[in-house]
């Protein structure tokens, strides 16, 4: 929340804060492509933590450059790359330690994957109202100071405990690590994904979806509470709500998960997370979006789990780092654009427009989703 805002605060324009936006999905992008076999060789522990301490400076040098020599807009933009290209290559680390260690804990993959994501959407929706109440408080320039400390903690609770899921040397899957180069470790990846039509295809979707969600929170929530309500606390409120949501589904489909129908599931929920936006169309009392968002926030809880489930159990170990990294950023391969687009279209167009543009898009990737005959392999995958 705090560099969104800051970029609306100090600029006023929403089509920079959209510039902002893009750019730090275009370093997550490019990052989680080239990045993938490196964490492959560094190993997962290790790369997480080399990129939490690296994206923690990243987000300090903004407040630091801006009290003190000053920030040009550009300044900001490279600043907010870099984070973007450190963080993904972390994010691809921790995704790749919960095989291995739901195997150590006898956990189901789906309950694993569920719980994984259930503590992120946790932080969803204890961190905006706090944010919102610190942006209050002190400016968003000042709370980046909480927010690059927050990098550090993580790092240190990876390292002090989260066990080590490294081969030890001399065995044979550390032989292979070191056998391949990087180019071809790379190019590996890309084959298999290539090669795997399931996984192919939920990629897709998610590329789409991506497109449309990510602008939603970064720019669109942000433009629609300054003009709506006029307050980041009411803006922290609204993503608590999503937040709440999604940790509720996330939870459920922990818990039942494995009894549900793949297919089904996600299709379900890709149709059900396009439909409170129009509600936010008609600029509802805050009560009223804060529950629209709670619905669209319980309709994202079961994908991600879902999608990194099936990809965990269908790519071999070996490359796990370097799949999970080129595919989860290819799947967001549409969202700079996205971000970008979404700026100039609360400039030119209005929110109004915009909203209702993005709710009639989902509920033409829930269609897609449901025609796609790759997507049938979901429960036979389970199988």
């Amino acid at each position: 929340m705090a560099i969104p805002w800051f970029v609306l605060q100090t600029t006023g324009s929403a089509a920079r804060m959209g510039l902002t936006g893009g750019a730090f999905l275009l370093a997550a992008v490019v990052a989680g492509v080239v990045g993938g076999p490196v964490v492959d060789r560094v190993g997962f522990k290790r790369a997480s933590i080399v990129a939490d301490l690296a994206g923690a400076v990243t987000v300090a040098l903004i407040p630091l450059l801006y009290h003190t020599a000053g920030l040009l807009f550009w300044q900001l933009l490279v600043l907010v790359f870099l984070g973007g290209f450190l963080d993904a290559p972390g994010h691809t680390a921790r995704q790749g330690l919960v095989p291995v260690l739901a195997g150590r804990a006898w956990m189901g993959i789906e309950r694993a994957n569920s719980a994984f994501q259930g503590i992120q959407h946790a932080s969803f929706l204890l961190g905006p109202p706090l944010a919102g109440l610190l942006i209050h408080s002190f400016a968003p320039s000042n709370v980046l100071w909480i927010d690059a400390a927050t990098f550090v903690a993580s790092a240190v609770v990876v390292a002090a405990l989260v066990p080590s899921t490294e081969p030890r040397a001399g065995t044979a899957a550390a032989g292979r690590r070191r056998a391949g180069g990087y180019l071809a470790d790379l190019a590996e990846g890309m084959a298999f994904i290539r090669r795997d039509r399931l996984v192919f295809w939920m990629f897709g979707i998610g590329v789409v979806a991506n497109f449309l969600v990510l602008p939603l929170f970064a720019v669109v929530m942000p433009f629609f509470a300054k003009q709506t309500y006029g307050s980041a606390v009411d803006l922290g409120l609204m993503l608590g709500g999503f937040g709440s949501g999604a940790l509720a589904g996330t939870v459920l489909y922990g818990v039942f998960g494995h009894l549900l129908p793949r297919r089904a599931t996600l299709v379900s929920a890709v149709l059900l997370m396009g439909l409170p936006f129009w509600v936010l169309v008609a600029a509802p009392a805050l009560g009223v979006t804060i529950g629209a968002l709670f619905v669209a926030g319980f309709a994202l809880g079961p994908p991600n789990p879902l999608a990194y489930s099936v990809l965990q159990e269908r790519t071999p170990p070996r490359m796990l780092g370097r799949v999970l990294g080129a595919g989860v950023s290819l799947s967001m391969v549409g969202a700079p654009v996205g971000m970008v687009l979404c700026g100039f279209a609360l400039e030119i167009l209005g929110l109004r427009p915009t909203l209702a543009g993005i709710s009639a898009c989902y509920l033409a990737v829930g269609l897609l989703s449901f025609l796609s005959p790759a997507l049938h392999g979901l429960d036979k995958a389970r199988g």
